[in-house]
């Protein structure tokens, strides 16, 4: 079977146009189109920008584009560069990365009620605690013991007798 490249230049070549003119109509550069027909994927950057070409291209000449790209998928997996797809960020995933892509699922107005009623159970648990604190201590029991001072020490008047 022909590849995809053979098969756009022979069928450029049969409708007897030039690289320009199939430029003018389908709005690809020339220098892609010349890429396209010798089978040098590496001009492009990604695999999606080789399909939109072939498939804009195939659609013009009036090829059969579903087959032809099929076949165009069996090349690019052939090739180095082409035959997984590109990652979509060049970093590597931190835990900080998962934990922010988790909290960006939880929808915010559950969590304002479910921490707004956590809050005022907590709130309520720590004043029944301190209630319940204060309510059983005793105000003496940390008190020093009394020293029992006479009252003819000098610093105090004398009480009349009855």
């Amino acid at each position: 079977m022909p590849t995809v490249a053979e098969q756009l230049r022979a069928a450029r070549e049969a409708k007897k146009l030039t690289v320009q003119q199939v430029a003018d109509a389908t709005k690809i550069r020339t220098d892609h189109i010349r890429a396209l027909e010798e089978g040098n994927f590496n001009l492009f950057s990604a695999p999606v920008y080789i399909r939109g070409s072939v498939k804009n291209y195939a659609t013009m000449l009036k090829l059969n584009v579903p087959q032809l790209m099929l076949v165009l998928d069996d090349e690019l997996k052939g090739t180095k560069k082409f035959s997984e797809p590109p990652p979509l960020t060049e970093e590597t995933k931190s835990p900080m990365d998962h934990a922010l892509f988790l909290l960006s699922k939880v929808n915010a107005k559950v969590v304002l009620a479910v921490g707004g009623i956590l809050g005022v159970v907590v709130i309520f648990g720590i004043a029944h605690w301190a209630w319940h604190q204060h309510k059983g201590a005793n105000p003496l029991a940390n008190l020093q013991p009394a020293v029992y001072q006479p009252a003819n020490s000098g610093d105090t008047l004398p009480l009349p007798k009855h």
